[in-house]
């Protein structure tokens, strides 16, 4: 199922190949506008966000992992900034515009979820979160900056009614 809905300045196309865990299109949307608003920069209400999501099962990301990050192993997602970095145009013209293309697993979602002991939504929400912060510079290579960018989903899943996948209250 294909689908794509404009909000403002940001459009957001969803693949769904894999249907094990779903996000509705809204709270996709949502969870963009939240994304982009908060770490899109100064400019981010006159930049112009197209964001494709595809949900793919475990045997199509790793073949993507493979292609994409010479890696022979299955993840949650991927994430690729496809922007035009010479679209450096003058303040008068038309805002610049940000091409984000996520790939994330449904199958993974969904087996994570029941370890976690959330929904397969909740989890596929972090995964679509977490390529986005990739995509405005956040990394995970270390501890602290994983510790970072966990805090930064988490704080994205409790607007979107999920709560906290990292930081529960026990």
């Amino acid at each position: 199922m294909t689908s794509a809905k404009q909000d403002q300045d940001i459009i957001v196309h969803l693949t769904e190949n894999c249907t094990n865990a779903r996000v509705p299109l809204p709270k996709l949307r949502k969870l963009a506008r939240i994304v982009c608003g908060r770490f899109g920069g100064d400019k981010a209400p006159a930049v112009r966000y197209e964001i494709s999501i595809a949900v793919v099962d475990d045997t199509q990301i790793r073949e993507l992992s493979s292609r994409f990050l010479s890696r022979e192993a299955t993840t949650d997602c991927l994430s690729f900034d496809l922007s035009d970095s010479s679209e450096e145009k003058p303040q008068a013209e038309k805002p610049a515009s940000r091409v984000f293309e996520l790939v994330v697993n449904g199958e993974m979602a969904a087996r994570q979820a029941g370890l976690r002991g959330h929904s397969g939504q909740a989890e596929l929400a972090l995964y679509v979160a977490h390529g986005l912060l990739h995509n405005f510079g956040f990394d995970d290579a270390t501890p602290s900056r994983a510790g970072a960018m966990h805090q930064a989903e988490d704080e994205i899943l409790q607007q979107l009614g999920y709560g906290s996948v990292y930081n529960k209250k026990k």
